[in-house]
């Protein structure tokens, strides 16, 4: 081999150092050279707070050696001048893929029969979806093909593992080189892995997002026990990973930006702070997002504008869509503004080729190139704790690097190689011609014409030739010096005339050719001007689609949703005079009189009330002012109502996936509505606990929460519990009939009442008695069954018929707890007597009739004959529209029942409240009680009845003053970011096509889709 040749070879990175052949046996002869390389004169960003100039690199056996302004070179060194380049960290991305297997998801159809249990193999865990032991180095297989695509992007390592499960296992950090997997692999179980999506598993459970969480904290209290106890009893492959990656750093992949805030919630009840995944959209949140603490790993996948050519189809778009597409590239700039850590990755994307063009479009919407260069190298590395490994040039590192031609983050970048683990890979040659400009070419005997050469870089060249007024696009191709074109000069004759030439001068073309009737010709082309950048066409384009996507008069709501607030609505000091006031108190309805709010808190209530300096006073002259109406039974602001997988799912929480961002929240604060417990549904006799929250719109899912209220939980009973109104012939799941459901809470309260002796004991252990004892397994369901016997969570029962409603209570005086409400509870008048002795309350319907067969017997009567037999009653929704119209509601009592007006009127405010425990802070118009109010324009019974302000701890939810404006308002904002949705598919955008949606409005019985991750935001 001659010498030229050998220096060539190791120039091109052909011949492996030495550290990586010494691994293998080689078929020929063997060659060990030292791997030395050198880069000098180069600008180096050694890590994004130190550039370094006219610097040298030196590298050897693929890491590191030295980085500065004077290297000495050792002998064999081969030397690369990089004048004028710049050499940067390759970059990392921390949520890849990359080598894993493909996740195959089988979707069990409606009619198929449920598998209950896991048909996973092997001492694993009873759930599929806690797949802890999977290890991403063992899975890992090198895939050229994304390899490369991933190298030409400037990413030299990343950190795979599968996306499959709620505890999806390890991850292992490698490098994106063509070699061997066992070569790649740089840190191997670097990280483990949650997510809320059971992922493959075919498993029936979970079937909701509560369910999912729900799974993962049993699944963190058993690998606890397994720790202490439980592996002296079984064997468990799951448990014991689980437990050996707790000390890794923790990714969780987060579906929104209230996943994150849900992730974090598990994280904190187990001591974990976790690196949470996020989807974009977390400048939504950025103040909540920010208090978790959490570092993020941040995807630039913005969305595409709508296709609102049609004004029907924009109709189908909702202005929380309308202004994500605007606002998302703001995302990454507000969290650094905020100072949230975050990586940046390409997962998410459409496609890997919008990731620079993303990432770009985030820096020109406020995000500092040195924190972008920072969330691609030394923030990953960190969070993984690869940085002495990645993420920086500093001596010891592994080679990872690219060169460049300049800024990194500039539109005309060129990145020419990407060097992984020492080894050279050609993205786009040093010395690759530039000829973008403006020529004037000259063929044959022909007058001249103009070649226009343009294009966002070197590399991609367009052309055009303008004859006159006439633009011809030739077909080019150049290697190196060379071109060859072909052109079709005169439409009216057709041909194409042939060109071959070369370079003979930075500025000058030159050849031969042959036209259409085979003449031999000379041709020739001389720069006229110089364009080494995007020419005056395309740079018009892509200032248009700035401008189309420019976030300039782009506001926030709270929630990000239609009729969302600009700001928050704050407490304030405020004076009601002269309005007809329902105490809901002994003082009973009281004319021209007073109330005075101040610090949340109803302050006073009288007649000629003084207002303090700073109140604000609002004249209820010849209006009713009451407390705000309370819906004992609602499914409002959830992702999802039923977890209905298992007999019993205790161990849910609707708390886990309130929603927020529910438009109904605001529509029900136009209907008084201050209030709600959000249940779970009917789809098992044991459903899951519930969540009580007040209606602010604007707060975050943890600020809806009533904070100190008792804990609550669903029953059922009746044709849901034992899927009688499944017909497809799936229900398989105990129990099938309604003695099946008694046996069910006979069964599980035997049970919690033998887990809570467990624990009783335990507890009453010494100190001393306690380090040698093992405390129970902890068991979040039993856990919930327990508060009930001891009187800490109470029952709301979804029940019918008077003989399962008899079942339940003797159920209940055998076992020694209460049911707190029966709700629903439309044949409650056959047996009000009995409901009085145990003290057990009734949340009915007003009149529902004959939707299902166990309600024929339901009458309008009913709430009224409860009552007067001393059951506290209550009038409740079940129903996102009727929740509206409680006060309706109500008054159908007036005229079915007898009822007095007050008497009405309490069953949808103080005794909802009575039956939530509510009753010490709301329900009633009384010094010291939470400020919940509502001004009317008239008796609230009345047909014609109208809030016109709502009130929740003291700060204006709902005012019909403003309501006009705030409508007029977001139409404005439509038909703004409609107009540039138009700009910017005038200007050559892709577009998404508008598909119809309607928004979920959950019942009892909705068992289908409840994996939704939201709906649609009311426009």
């Amino acid at each position: 081999m001659t010498k030229p040749l050998l220096m060539g070879l190791l120039a091109l990175g052909l011949i492996q150092s030495a550290t990586a052949q010494t691994t293998f046996p080689r078929n020929g002869v063997y060659d060990e050279r030292p791997g030395l390389y050198a880069f000098t004169n180069a600008t180096i960003v050694v890590d994004p707070q130190t550039t370094l100039t006219n610097a040298t690199l030196l590298i050897r056996n693929g890491r590191i050696e030295a980085v500065g302004a004077n290297v000495s070179l050792p002998a064999g060194t081969v030397v690369a001048d990089l004048k004028g380049k710049r050499i940067y960290p390759a970059l990392i991305d921390i949520d890849s893929d990359y080598g894993m297997p493909e996740v195959k998801t089988e979707r069990r159809s409606f009619n198929s029969l449920p598998q209950l249990e896991s048909n996973k193999k092997g001492a694993y865990y009873w759930n599929q979806a806690i797949q802890p032991e999977n290890d991403a180095s063992l899975l890992f297989k090198a895939d050229a093909k994304k390899a490369d695509e991933l190298r030409k992007m400037g990413f030299g390592s990343v950190l795979a593992h599968a996306h499959d499960g709620i505890a999806r296992g390890t991850g292992a950090l490698v490098t994106l080189a063509d070699e061997r997997e066992n070569a790649l692999v740089l840190k191997p179980n670097a990280t483990a892995h949650y997510s809320f999506s059971k992922g493959s598993s075919t498993q029936t459970s979970p079937n909701s997002m509560m369910g999912s969480v729900a799974v993962l904290r049993q699944a963190f209290y058993d690998a606890d026990w397994y720790k202490r106890a439980g592996n002296k009893e079984q064997a468990n492959l799951s448990l014991d990973a689980l437990n050996r990656i707790q000390s890794l750093p923790a990714i969780f992949e987060a579906n929104d930006k209230l996943g994150v805030l849900r992730a974090d919630k598990i994280g904190d009840e187990f001591g974990m702070q976790y690196i949470i995944r996020t989807s974009g959209d977390e400048y939504q949140r950025i103040d909540e997002i920010k208090a978790t603490g959490a570092s993020l790993i941040v995807p630039l996948n913005f969305p595409q504008p709508y296709d609102v050519e049609d004004p029907w189809d924009a109709d189908n778009v909702s202005l929380a869509e309308m202004k994500h597409w605007e606002m998302a590239p703001m995302n990454a700039g507000r969290l650094a503004t905020a100072n949230i850590p975050f990586a940046l990755t390409t997962a998410g994307l459409r496609n890997k080729s919008e990731f620079w063009a993303n990432l770009r479009k985030a820096i020109e919407n406020g995000l500092p190139e040195q924190r972008a260069l920072e969330a691609l190298t030394t923030v990953p590395a960190r969070l993984i704790r690869a940085d002495n490994q990645v993420g920086t040039l500093k001596k010891g590192n592994v080679a990872n690097f690219i060169i460049t031609s300049g800024n990194l983050f500039s539109a005309d970048n060129v990145i020419y190689e990407n060097w992984i683990q020492g080894k050279q890979y050609i993205v786009n040659p040093k010395d690759g011609t530039d000829l973008r400009g403006k020529w004037r070419l000259v063929i044959g005997n022909q007058p001249p014409v103009q070649l226009n050469i343009t294009g966002k870089s070197a590399e991609k060249p367009e052309y055009q030739i303008q004859v006159d007024t006439t633009k011809i696009t030739p077909k080019v191709s150049v290697s190196g010096d060379l071109i060859t074109m072909q052109i079709q000069l005169d439409k009216k004759k057709p041909g194409t005339t042939r060109l071959t030439g070369y370079r003979t001068s930075p500025s000058n073309l030159a050849g031969d050719g042959e036209t259409p009737d085979g003449k031999a010709i000379s041709w020739s082309a001389a720069r006229a001007v110089d364009t080494p950048t995007s020419s005056t066409a395309t740079s018009a384009t892509a200032t248009a689609g700035r401008s189309a996507t420019s976030t300039a008069g782009a506001t926030l709501l709270y929630p990000f949703a239609g009729m969302g607030n600009l700001s928050k609505p704050q407490p304030q000091t405020m004076l009601i005079r002269n309005a007809t006031v329902w105490t809901n108190e002994k003082e009973g309805i009281v004319q021209a009189t007073d109330v005075l709010v101040q610090n949340g808190k109803i302050a006073q209530v009288g007649k000629g009330l003084t207002a303090p300096a700073n109140a604000t006073v609002i004249d209820g002259t010849g209006k009713h002012l009451t407390n705000g109406i309370i819906d004992e039974h609602s499914h409002i602001a959830l992702l999802s109502v039923n977890e209905g997988s298992q007999s019993s799912t205790a161990e849910v929480r609707m708390a886990d996936v309130v929603n927020s961002e529910d438009v109904d929240i605001y529509r029900q604060l136009a209907g008084g509505v201050t209030t709600s417990q959000l249940l779970h549904g009917s789809a098992n006799a044991i459903g899951g606990q519930s969540a009580l929250i007040k209606l602010k719109w604007g707060e975050s899912p943890e600020g809806l929460l009533i904070k100190g209220a008792d804990g609550f939980i669903k029953f059922a009973l009746g044709e849901n519990v034992k899927q009688s109104n499944r017909s497809d012939g799936s229900g398989i799941r105990f129990p099938q009939s309604r003695m099946g459901v008694e046996q069910v809470y006979m069964d599980h309260f035997m049970r919690a009442k033998e887990y809570a002796k467990s624990w009783d004991t335990y507890n009453r252990l010494s100190t001393k008695e306690k380090a040698t004892a093992l405390a129970p397994r902890r068991d979040i369901e039993l856990d919930a069954l327990s508060e009930i016997l001891a009187k800490k969570r109470f029952i709301t029962c979804h029940s019918y018929v008077q003989s399962e409603i008899n079942m339940l209570l003797k159920v209940a005086d055998s076992l020694g707890f209460k049911v707190n409400t029966f709700t629903h509870i439309l044949e409650g008048y056959k047996l009000a007597d009995k409901m009085a002795q145990h003290g057990v309350g009734g949340s009915s319907f007003a009149d529902w009739w004959a939707y299902k067969m166990e309600v024929k017997d339901a009458i309008p009567y009913n709430a009224a004959l409860m009552h007067r037999q001393g059951v506290t009653v209550s009038i409740n929704s079940d129903d996102a529209e009727m929740a509206r119209r409680l006060n309706q509601e109500a008054a159908k009592t007036v005229e079915y029942g007898g009822m007095t007006e007050e008497d009405a009127w309490k069953m949808v405010t103080l005794n909802p409240a009575k039956l939530l425990h509510l009753d010490n802070r709301m329900g009633s118009i009384r010094a010291g009680k939470d400020a919940d109010l509502v001004l009317w324009n008239t008796n609230p019974l009345a047909i014609y009845a109208r809030p016109e302000k709502t009130i929740i701890d003291g700060a204006i939810y709902f005012d019909l003053q403003t309501e006009d404006a705030r409508r007029d308002a977001m139409q404005a904002e439509r038909a703004r970011i409609i107009q540039k949705m138009l700009t910017a598919k005038s200007s050559g955008s892709s577009t998404t096509r508008p598909t119809p949606r309607r928004s979920r409005m959950w019942h009892c019985e909705d068992v289908e889709g409840v994996m939704a991750e939201g709906e649609e935001d009311g426009k």
